[in-house]
């Protein structure tokens, strides 16, 4: 099993400042959740734990793990139990009513591990609810970062560092993991970026660059000068950036 993807790696604080958007935009699958009281709920890359405070808030019994050792610290800090897990290779058995997760799996590259790992971690006719990137996500500022880097001199990885699977790949690998009743949607989601393109890219893309070999210290010029490539279309009449997010939003069921 290989190891946590280290784009996935994360700044608490700066994702505090920058990131607030992510669990704020998550209270439609926290709904499509619906929890229960004393279900016993996964929360699957439950980040600096404020949507797992609302399927607490419902009075659920929730299991919080993330594979960002700082996440899970800042998660703790909130009064969530949090542990250290990589979600490609799940130790649960049929232990959960339900799995939450909110965008988190598109930095877990192995989808059929972790697949397999949820499946393990339901009880029979438990069920996965989630929203994840989905095919095209972020495309325009993923181009401007690799544009700056490519100019800088760097080489770029083999394969995508996210998974941002189309409707059909997430199907077919979920339902070969033994999944019925997948419901699996696209949404365009033009999102605020309050820091603008260069925040963004500090934020969600530091790992990346740690995984590229960039020196902290060129960093943050560098999301300066990446920023400049962001195609001016995403920038709104009332002067905010808008990240071209697509999101891939889900229902399934482990059979009864």
């Amino acid at each position: 099993m290989n190891a946590p993807n280290i784009s996935s790696q994360w700044n608490a604080a700066e994702y505090g400042r920058n990131g607030a958007f992510v669990p704020a935009l998550g209270a439609p699958v926290v709904a499509l959740l619906a929890p229960q009281a004393r279900e016993h709920i996964l929360d699957l890359g439950c980040g600096d734990g404020v949507l797992t405070q609302a399927l607490v808030d419902a009075g659920a019994i929730v299991t919080a793990v993330d594979a960002s050792g700082d996440m899970v610290a800042a998660a703790r800090r909130r009064g969530i139990a949090a542990t250290w897990a990589d979600g490609e290779a799940l130790g649960f058995d049929g232990a959960f009513d339900a799995v939450f997760s909110n965008a988190a799996l598109h930095w877990m590259l192995d989808g059929a591990a972790v697949a397999a790992g949820v499946f393990r971690a339901l009880k029979p006719g438990g069920r996965f609810v989630g929203e994840m990137g989905g095919a095209g996500n972020v495309r325009a500022l993923r181009v401007a970062l690799n544009t700056e880097l490519v100019a800088r001199g760097y080489e770029l990885p083999a394969d995508d560092q996210q998974w941002y699977p189309d409707i059909a790949e997430f199907s077919a690998i979920y339902a070969a993991g033994g999944f019925v009743d997948i419901d699996a949607r696209l949404i365009d989601r033009p999102t605020p970026l309050p820091a603008g393109p260069a925040g963004w890219f500090r934020t969600f893309r530091s790992g990346y660059l740690e995984g590229i070999g960039v020196p902290p210290a060129e960093r943050d010029a560098l999301f300066e000068a990446a920023a400049s490539h962001v195609p001016s279309a995403l920038l709104g009449e009332d002067g905010v950036w808008r990240a071209d997010y697509v999101r891939l939003r889900f229902t399934m069921r482990k059979p009864g």
